[in-house]
């Protein structure tokens, strides 16, 4: 059986990309060498569901059920803010930005996207959606120290308002590992709704 590895995802604009780009930058100087895996700032996305292995065959299905759930909904903002870890800056296993949309939108596209995919086999995560942008991810092999130093490094880069991105569509990505890592292509995309203008 045909599958591909995939997710569902918001794009994120060129100079929302170049500036965690530079954010990225700023924390390698306080990351011990090779405590972290970088990732290219070209593929930054923000993810809101994880598929995993998708037969071919499936992709059709769940492009309808995607395009049927997020149709309705609104294009809105939201802003790219703040870096962190999870779980905490103690123990840094990811590094991240985070987003700022206070009105609910961004939730609501994620359960959306949650109640489409389940049916089709894709169960819905039992964690709360924790909206961020992935710049980086340390190794099982690195020592407490390295992770010490990396969290400390965290807490003191300053990261303020990087961008307003507009989420405008939801997209359907590929993944597949290759030696210079991950590529992503995007499968189908499924526009969010624009607001109509009422004539007079």
């Amino acid at each position: 059986m045909n599958a591909v590895r995939a997710f569902i995802a918001l794009e994120l604009p060129k100079v929302t990309r170049d500036a965690l780009s530079d954010v990225q930058a700023r924390l390698s100087q306080h990351a011990p060498r090779g405590s972290v895996r970088w990732v290219n700032s070209d593929n930054i996305h923000l993810t809101l569901k994880f598929l995993g292995q998708v037969p071919t065959a499936q992709i059709e299905a769940i492009s309808l059920a995607l395009r049927r759930a997020v149709g309705a909904l609104p294009v809105f903002p939201f802003e790219v803010m703040r870096v962190g870890c999870f779980p905490d800056t103690q123990r840094p296993r990811v590094v991240w930005v985070g987003i700022d949309e206070p009105s609910g939108a961004l939730h609501t596209l994620q359960r959306a996207v949650e109640s489409a995919t389940a049916p089709l086999g894709y169960p819905t995560d039992p964690r709360p959606f924790q909206p961020h942008l992935t710049l980086g991810r340390t190794g099982r092999s690195v020592r407490p120290a390295d992770l010490h130093k990396l969290g400390e490094g965290v807490l003191a880069t300053k990261v303020g308002l990087l961008g307003h991105v507009h989420a405008e569509e939801v997209v359907l990505f590929q993944s597949e590992f290759s030696p210079g890592g991950s590529i992503y292509t995007a499968l189908a995309r499924f526009p969010l709704a624009r607001e109509r203008h009422r004539s007079d």
